[in-house]
C-alpha cells in the first residue's frame, strides 16, 4: 500500500492527468459501424487479457500513487466480461489521497445487458453510467449497431433509473445522413425520461475505414438546432471532455463532445489502459507502453510507477484530425477502449 503522500502526473504541457480508462474486454454483442467490422475482429485470447487482480493493481498504484480520482471501465462491451460485480467492488474501494474519498468509478455500456446486472453493479459501488443508444428509430438503430436490440437497450436505460444511478447519461454518435434528423428527438427523450444525453461527433476509429469529415455533424449545429425547440444556457466547461447546456425551463441537460470540431485537448487529463495491458496516453496515440510485461515478469510497483511516468511524458499536444499531419491509429475503437 501507498502512504497518503503521491505524486501528481503531469505530462509535457503541464497537464495534471488524473482520470483512467480501463478497457476490461475487446469482445463486444454489436457491432457498432463506427467501432468494429461487420464480422468482427479476432478477439484475444483470454489469457492476454488482464486479470481482475491485475486490473486491481494497476488501478490502485494510479490512484493511491499519483491521485487519480476518476476510473471508467470501457470495452468492447465490458458486461461480457463475467463477474463483472466483482471487478466492481475491487475498484470502488479505492480511496483518494488528497480527498480521502472513494474514487468516482464508472462505467461506458451498450445498455442491453444491464437489466440482468443493473443492481449488483450499483450495490458493487459503481457511481456512473454512460449507456450508449444512437438512435431511437428501430430500422436505424439495426444499421448503426447491425443488431435488433433497441429494445434491450431502453429496458437497459430504465433498469439502470430504477437501481438509482443518477445521472444516467446518453452517449449518441452523431454521423450525418444516418441519424442526424434525431437530435431534438434525443433532446425531447431525455427530457421526458429524466436523463442527460451526450452528442457525440463521429471520430475516424471504425474499422472499416469509412469515416469522412463530410460525416461529422459540428456540435455547434447540433447546439443550436436543440436551442431553437428548447433553449439552453451554457454550463461552465472544466476538464471533461463534453460541452454542457441546461435547459433554461430547468428541464435537465445535454453534452455535445467536439472531439473534432473544437477538440479539448488543451485540458486533457485522460489516460488508457487497453484489455491486454497497454498503456496509452491518447485515443489517437501511436505507442503503447506494455504494463503487462511488466506484471506479469514479476515486476514492482516501483517498476510499474517509472514506466507509467516515462510513457507520460510522451503524451503529445493533440491530435490534429482534419490536419495533414494526422495519423489515424492502427486499432478500431473497440480494442483501445471507449
Amino acid at each position: 500500500m501507498f502512504s497518503k503522500s503521491f505524486t501528481p502526473l503531469i505530462d509535457p504541457f503541464d497537464r495534471r492527468v488524473r482520470d483512467l480508462r480501463i478497457s476490461i474486454t475487446d469482445r463486444c454483442n454489436f457491432r457498432c459501424t463506427y467501432c468494429m467490422p461487420e464480422e468482427g475482429l479476432k478477439w484475444l485470447e483470454r489469457t492476454d487479457i488482464l486479470s481482475f487482480e491485475e486490473i486491481a493493481r494497476l488501478a490502485r498504484i494510479f490512484v493511491e500513487g499519483f491521485d487519480f480520482d476518476g476510473i471508467r471501465l470501457t470495452g468492447g462491451e465490458p458486461t461480457v466480461r463475467a463477474d463483472l460485480p466483482v471487478l466492481v467492488a475491487k475498484l470502488s474501494g479505492l480511496i483518494v489521497p488528497s480527498t480521502n474519498k472513494p474514487v468516482d468509478l464508472a462505467m461506458t455500456t451498450n445498455g442491453s445487458s444491464l437489466r440482468l446486472i443493473a443492481e449488483r453493479l450499483k450495490t458493487a459501488g459503481l457511481n456512473r453510467l454512460n449507456i450508449s443508444l444512437d438512435s431511437l428509430d428501430p430500422q436505424i438503430f439495426q444499421a448503426m449497431t447491425r443488431r435488433n436490440h433497441l429494445d434491450k437497450v431502453l429496458d437497459g436505460i430504465n433498469a439502470a433509473i430504477e437501481a438509482g444511478f443518477d445521472p444516467v447519461k446518453i452517449n449518441i454518435v452523431m454521423i450525418r445522413g444516418m441519424n442526424d434528423h434525431e437530435i431534438v428527438d434525443f433532446a425531447s427523450f431525455g427530457r421526458d425520461k429524466g436523463v442527460q444525453p451526450r452528442f457525440i461527433e463521429f471520430m475516424p476509429l471504425d474499422a472499416d475505414g469509412a469515416w469522412s469529415m463530410d460525416k461529422v455533424v459540428p456540435a455547434n449545429e447540433i447546439v443550436e438546432r436543440i436551442n431553437d425547440v428548447y433553449p439552453l444556457e451554457p454550463v461552465v466547461h472544466g476538464p471533461e471532455p463534453a460541452q454542457r447546456f441546461t435547459y433554461k425551463d430547468g428541464m435537465g441537460e445535454i453534452g455535445v463532445i467536439p472531439s473534432v470540431t473544437k477538440p479539448f485537448c488543451g485540458n486533457c487529463d485522460r489516460v488508457r489502459l487497453t484489455a491486454e495491458g497497454k498503456f496509452m496516453t491518447c485515443l489517437f496515440a501511436i505507442d503503447e507502453f506494455d504494463l503487462r510485461k511488466i506484471l506479469r515478469s514479476g515486476g514492482s510497483d516501483q517498476e510499474l510507477i517509472e514506466q507509467i511516468e516515462t510513457a507520460v511524458g510522451t503524451k503529445w499536444a493533440g491530435h490534429n484530425i482534419g490536419k495533414v499531419n494526422f495519423i489515424r491509429p492502427p486499432r478500431s475503437m473497440s480494442q483501445i477502449g471507449g
